[in-house]
């Protein structure tokens, strides 16, 4: 059975889309460290800071879907 940095490696090599999310992803996490290291943010600020953190969690969530829709595939195709 593959463990998931395995899958991750792989879907990195094959999939143009899983690349985008983990891509993006890290550009999320930098811009919302950006934020964190301020001691008071604006309404504005904490509003991205909000809207940061949703838009990470889906790509997390996205990226996830893609390993455990690739670890079946992997299953299905070594049960005969």
């Amino acid at each position: 059975m593959l463990t998931d940095d395995r899958i991750m490696i792989a879907l990195r090599q094959a999939s143009p889309e899983f690349r985008a999310l983990e891509e993006s992803h890290h550009r999320l996490d930098i811009e919302l460290g950006e934020l964190q290291k301020r001691h008071v943010l604006t309404p504005q600020e904490e509003l991205l800071k909000k809207q940061i953190q949703k838009e990470k969690l889906a790509k997390k969530d996205k990226m996830a879907e893609l390993v455990r829709l690739y670890r079946e595939r992997d299953q299905q195709q070594a049960t005969p």
